[in-house]
């Protein structure tokens, strides 16, 4: 098995919009291969975090992030990651992802997905925390300041969006 990429791999960020950011962000869709169905003929689990992880390049290059600044010695890295699959997906469903950015600060980035079927019902969810970091220090790193600038305007347009009641929550078994 080759190394996994994303479908935006090698592609470099998108211009800036500059004017109204939507809330939530939907810039990324898929369609369920058969490389993705386990033995129980659904999407597999790992499929549910590959797709995932392909919204999160596609909204790293809406705000700055690619190529060429990982190239420049820097990078997000997933610190923590929460899946919940709600409804089985099957061959050949298109999906499409919702992004939100939760919060913030000079070196995380908070976010949650959302994965929708074709027919509109929600299938899954993530939520993130991501890392900035100075690959070349290995260490975690302030954003540079225009990167740091974007993300406050797409946390600003997103903090009218409700948080979602999945955002935070633990997994335990009663008793423990």
């Amino acid at each position: 098995m080759g190394r996994v990429t994303t479908p935006y791999e090698g592609s470099s960020a998108r211009a800036w919009p500059g004017g109204r950011i939507p809330a939530p962000l939907r810039l990324h869709q898929a369609t369920v291969g058969e490389a993705w169905v386990d033995y129980n003929g659904h999407l597999t689990e790992s499929a549910y975090l590959l797709i995932f992880g392909d919204s999160s390049d596609a909204f790293f290059r809406f705000f700055g992030v690619d190529e060429d600044y990982r190239a420049s010695g820097r990078s997000l890295y997933t610190a923590e990651t929460h899946l919940h699959n709600l409804r089985e997906v099957g061959l050949g469903e298109r999906l499409q992802l919702n992004l939100q950015v939760l919060g913030l600060d000079s070196k995380r980035l908070h976010i949650a997905h959302e994965m929708y079927n074709q027919a509109g019902t929600l299938v899954a969810t993530a939520e993130q925390m991501l890392l900035h970091v100075d690959t070349a220090a290995g260490k975690v790193s302030p954003f540079p300041a225009e990167i740091a600038r974007r993300l406050r305007q797409i946390r600003a347009a997103h903090a009218t969006l409700p948080v979602p009641s999945y955002v935070g929550h633990v997994m335990r078994l009663e008793g423990r």
